[in-house]
């Protein structure tokens, strides 16, 4: 069996259509418009990588920022947490105490007015013979009662400790400054009532004793 060869049969006419024509020579030199493209082209590239740089360091530095302020925020959270806390049990105990005062002061407040009316609501101009002894005995025991009321109050606040102004000129007079006995503002026939006010329960209690031991002698 014989055949024809055509040797054109194995070649693309496609490839051979679009083959360069400078192919299999020496590659040309760039021109100079070439060369200014690439500078321009390298410049635009190392310009938008500043641009990026520059935004990636712009987020950095409010990424730091943002960390800072986060630190801030915890370190002063915990600072002030111990503080509040320290404060509230500080103040809550000063609170206590003092509504402590302020309720011990109010029932010493009420206790002085309570004395105070008591001591001016005694009218010595309404006292007769008959009453003198047992008003005068009432008098006396409002009296103390007030000072025992300033002497305990004095002790509990100091805010009274100076309120006597007129402790410094009675102790600058010396002795004639002090307070009028008994004696000096009672005649003697006042000072026998006062005595037989204070003295009369007694003897009558004594006489009473004489009569019914008296009574049983004659009895027996």
């Amino acid at each position: 069996m014989s055949s024809n060869y055509d040797a054109t049969e194995f070649i693309d006419g496609d490839f051979e259509a679009h083959k360069s024509p400078l192919a299999g020579t020496t590659p040309r030199a760039p021109t100079r418009e070439e060369v200014d493209a690439r500078v321009a082209e390298a410049q635009q590239k190392l310009m938008d990588l500043r641009r990026a740089q520059e935004g990636l360091e712009r987020e950095r530095a409010a990424l730091e920022e943002t960390r800072r302020r986060q630190a801030e925020f915890h370190t002063g959270r915990e600072e002030m947490t111990r503080n509040l806390t320290r404060g509230v049990g500080l103040l809550e105990s000063a609170e206590f105490e003092a509504r402590r005062d302020a309720e011990q002061m109010a029932r010493a407040l009420a206790a002085f007015r309570e004395g105070l009316d008591k001591l001016t609501g005694i009218t010595e101009e309404s006292w007769t013979r008959e009453n003198f002894g047992v008003e005068l005995t009432r008098a006396l025991t409002v009296l103390e009662n007030a000072r025992m009321e300033w002497n305990s109050a004095r002790l509990k606040f100091p805010v009274l400790a100076g309120s006597e102004g007129g402790a410094a000129p009675a102790s600058a007079a010396g002795p004639a400054a002090r307070p009028p006995t008994l004696f000096e503002t009672h005649s003697f026939g006042d000072l026998c009532r006062i005595g037989f006010a204070f003295t009369w329960p007694v003897a009558a209690a004594a006489l009473a004793a004489v009569v019914l031991l008296f009574i049983f002698l004659l009895r027996h």
